[in-house]
């Protein structure tokens, strides 16, 4: 059975809802939970991971809880066995802050402190950040695709966060709040003109918008039908962008030494092995602006990784360079061996690839090194004005 697409792919459930029952009722609230667990089950059985935060539990009058974190902590820990036996990374990344463990409700503690001592989970913490805005910065960070259900500003303050970092947004319009925000807010918002695209690309034949439709909540949509369609739709998405800075021109004397390394080192490991798209805007591409250097920077914006190759030394390359590393982007600077460093980057690690050997040994020392530099901090680390 071939691999799933959402393999070692972090997903990041977000929402609430409302605590007035005539807005929210319990029918809808419980088809919502029906939906949300379902989904849990069935993306830990496809090797999917997550990012879920830590905090106390809210509950409307009727007892039923306002947001959906619980839930998603409950089935995680009490489907361990559904994970694929193969898969990759922490099943979980566990966002909270300082006051977060005397907020944990009782009845979840056995679930919480089972997963918080298991190589299952890794925990970040905002320390002393008590604000729900500085949670969800560390949340986007680490998930690569997010899923909203009902909620409010929080909701749409996360979806501009992934929106920013090239990440797709999922909104999914169950009847859970006012339709002024949250994900029926997005969601309506992906209705209208070419909106759908902007929310989340997809690879197949299938358009967004015509996505978009097919995932619709509608009354009477039992929770197995809307699994079935947004699981769809998680398959069919683009995967996160690998943007690649490279020789481009066909005259240079080392064009066919960089487009061999490509082809047979860095498109195998980051296209077929880790479940990256390379991005590559080299004229033959199909065009989403309108000039080429609106394409390449806003590709470039929006990508998760960059690939910046300094081989043949060209200006446009430093250019781009420049710029994923002043956006902050996870970024892996290559040239080939014997190519002279400007001195601005001499300190920055890179890897000095070779022509000859076979090409799985090239491609060990291309993984070694991604994984010596893919958690690199930023050359400029945050220095927030009060700590």
């Amino acid at each position: 059975m071939p691999r799933s697409a959402l393999f070692g792919r972090r997903i990041h459930l977000t929402g609430s809802i409302s605590d007035d029952p005539a807005v929210a009722t319990p029918a809808e609230v419980e088809r919502a939970r029906a939906f949300v667990k379902l989904l849990v089950l069935e993306l830990m059985s496809r090797g999917a991971n997550f990012v879920i935060p830590v905090d106390g539990e809210k509950q409307r009058a009727d007892g039923q809880p306002i947001c959906f974190d619980w839930l998603v902590w409950e089935a995680v820990q009490a489907n361990l066995a559904r994970r694929p036996a193969n898969a990759t990374g922490p099943l979980a990344i566990a966002v909270k802050h300082h006051k977060n463990e005397a907020q944990i409700p009782d009845a979840f503690r056995p679930v919480w402190d089972a997963m918080r001592t298991s190589p299952n989970v890794e925990i970040r913490s905002a320390a002393h950040w008590n604000m729900a805005s500085k949670r969800m910065e560390m949340q986007a960070h680490h998930g690569d695709i997010l899923i909203a259900v009902g909620g409010g500003e929080g909701v749409c303050f996360l979806a501009n966060l992934y929106h920013q970092a090239g990440k797709p947004v999922v909104p999914l319009n169950f009847n859970l709040g006012p339709a002024t925000t949250g994900a029926t807010r997005l969601f309506d918002f992906g209705m209208s003109g070419n909106n759908a695209r902007r929310l989340f690309q997809t690879a197949g034949s299938t358009t967004p918008e015509s996505w978009l439709n097919r995932i619709e909540m509608y009354i009477g949509k039992t929770a197995a039908d809307g699994l079935r369609d947004v699981m769809g739709l998680l398959e069919d998405l683009v995967p996160p962008k690998a943007f690649v800075v490279r020789l481009l021109n066909p005259a240079h004397a080392d064009y066919n030494d960089v487009q061999n390394y490509f082809d047979t080192v860095v498109q195998p490991v980051m296209e077929g092995e880790l479940g990256y798209q390379l991005v590559v805007v080299d004229g033959n591409q199909a065009y989403e602006h309108a000039r080429i250097d609106g394409e390449i920077f806003q590709k470039l914006h929006h990508s998760s990784v960059v690939l910046a190759d300094i081989t043949g030394m060209r200006p446009n390359c430093f250019i781009e360079l420049g710029y994923a590393l002043g956006r902050c982007l996870p970024t892996m600077l290559l040239a080939k061996q014997g190519t002279e460093h400007p001195f601005d980057i001499l300190s920055l690690s890179g890897l000095h690839w070779k022509t000859t050997g076979t090409a799985a040994e090239r491609r060990d020392a291309f993984r070694s090194h991604w994984n010596a530099i893919k958690n690199r901090p930023p050359l400029v680390a945050a220095d927030p004005l009060i700590p």
